[in-house]
């Protein structure tokens, strides 16, 4: 039995005045992210003003702590002047707003100070009307309603009737397997949609039917290729959407659209232009995920162990020519899948190195090759003469893994013990790597407390 955390979301078809409400309440969690942005604002520039005038640290302004429960503490005490209609909407959409900042506030000091791996988080800005409406519920009544399984409670806002079923969370609470932790209200793609966080049992998984690893190498020809020689062929979704998607943002750029520097509001021909827009893509995203799902509930079902890259998606959408099609794949969306479900299936995971040159290696004797260009979709070993397709060779290196090697196999591009150099030009090393593993080049303010 394993107790995990699995999210369950459902599209929401709210009254006119149930949609109302799920805008206030989304803006009044918006408003006080907003207010309390401006107040740690306010003193970060009061103590830097007062610094450049030569005022002692200890005559300093105090400093403003950004944990949760300090900004509530400050929000509660100026809520009736700053916001006299906070009433009109659950505690809880304010403490959303407040929480969401503290979260932004504690990743850009973290980052800033080096204590967070990753790409630098830049300072919180103030959330537009224009950005996705949420607000989340911790406390008070919500859940599934107990009349049927077409409707959901929220707190303030009442039954809200459901587009789908939700048949399947409703009978994992009646078993008693599942408890329901918080609910977010979210407005995307259109629609009004709910989303439940829920601590949930799993059972124990059944045995693979086939067992064993499998490599998976993913590529934009094709989505995946196994190591068992299946080839997954790339569905396009974005690309066979593109000639309606290009006729439908013409139209929109015909229509009056918003200007900020004349303060001109866009037109109602214009809205309706963004919203089919808005459809389309809504449409490529449920087909491409869709299709993800299937593709990694399958290999988690047939195999015992899978193994991928370590990609850098960020870094390959780079390159302006591949951008789109990079990003119509959906590499990280599947990464994503699988690891969770090789957890919640009781499956393992092997992640190698992101260096590891999985296109290069042999994988008959395990010879790299000094380079391969892009275009070489066939790959051809000059010490043995083994010749196999490119994403093939690739996914049979990964499948050869071992979680003991994955972490470090591509450190060296060499293969085990002293295989003999391949005859292309230079020495078989890559990225200033020496023989012995070593590199030729050798490679702010607050404390961490919370407050500024």
């Amino acid at each position: 039995m394993t107790t995990v955390l699995q999210a369950y979301q459902f599209a929401l078809d709210p009254t006119p005045q149930q949609r109302a409400m799920l805008s206030s309440h989304c803006g009044a969690s918006r408003f006080a992210y907003n207010w309390a942005l401006a107040q740690v604002k306010a003193v970060m520039n009061q103590r830097v003003a007062e610094a450049s005038y030569g005022v002692a640290e200890d005559q300093l302004t105090p400093v403003m702590s950004w944990s949760a429960y300090s900004l509530r503490k400050a929000w509660n005490a100026a809520k009736h002047e700053a916001a006299p209609w906070w009433s009109e909407n659950s505690k809880e959409a304010y403490a959303s707003g407040l929480a969401n900042l503290a979260t932004a506030l504690d990743n850009w000091h973290k980052s800033r100070t080096g204590k967070r791996a990753g790409r630098g988080v830049g300072f919180p800005r103030f959330t537009s009307k224009r950005h996705r409406a949420s607000c989340r519920f911790t406390t008070g009544s919500f859940g599934l309603s107990d009349s049927d399984r077409r409707h959901v409670k929220l707190p303030r806002i009442g039954t809200v009737r459901t587009h789908e079923s939700t048949r399947t969370l409703a009978r994992h609470v009646e078993r008693g397997t599942a408890r329901i932790r918080s609910t977010t209200v979210s407005f995307q793609r259109g629609r009004w949609h709910v989303s439940f966080s829920v601590e949930i049992t799993k059972t124990e998984p059944a045995p693979a039917t086939r067992g064993g690893t499998v490599g998976v190498d993913l590529g934009v020809k094709e989505l995946a290729v196994l190591s068992t020689g299946e080839t997954i062929a790339n569905p396009k979704h974005l690309d066979r959407a593109q000639r309606q998607l290009r006729r439908l943002q013409r139209q929109a750029a015909r229509r009056v659209g918003p200007d900020k520097r004349t303060k001109r509001k866009p037109s109602q021909r214009w809205h309706k232009a963004q919203q089919q827009a808005s459809r389309l893509h809504t449409r490529v995203a449920n087909a491409r995920r869709d299709g993800l799902h299937q593709l990694s509930t399958r290999l988690v079902r047939e195999y015992d162990t899978i193994a991928v890259e370590n990609l850098n998606v960020e870094g390959m959408k780079r390159n302006r020519r591949l951008a789109r099609h990079i990003a119509d794949v959906g590499m990280g969306e599947l990464r994503h899948q699988l690891d969770y479900k090789t957890t919640w299936h009781g499956r393992d995971m092997i992640v190698a190195d992101r260096f590891y040159p999985s296109s290069k290696t042999c994988s008959d004797c395990g010879v790299v090759k000094a380079k391969l260009r892009l275009s070489e979709r066939v790959f051809t070993c000059d010490h043995c003469g083994h010749t196999a397709d490119r994403d093939l060779n690739a996914a049979r290196n990964l499948a050869g893994l071992t979680a003991s090697t994955a972490s470090c196999v591509g450190t060296e591009n060499t293969p085990a013990g002293n295989p003999p150099k391949t005859s292309h030009a230079g020495d078989g090393y890559r990225h200033g790597k020496t023989p012995d593993g070593t590199g030729v080049n050798a490679a702010p303010q607050g404390d961490g407390s919370g407050t500024l």
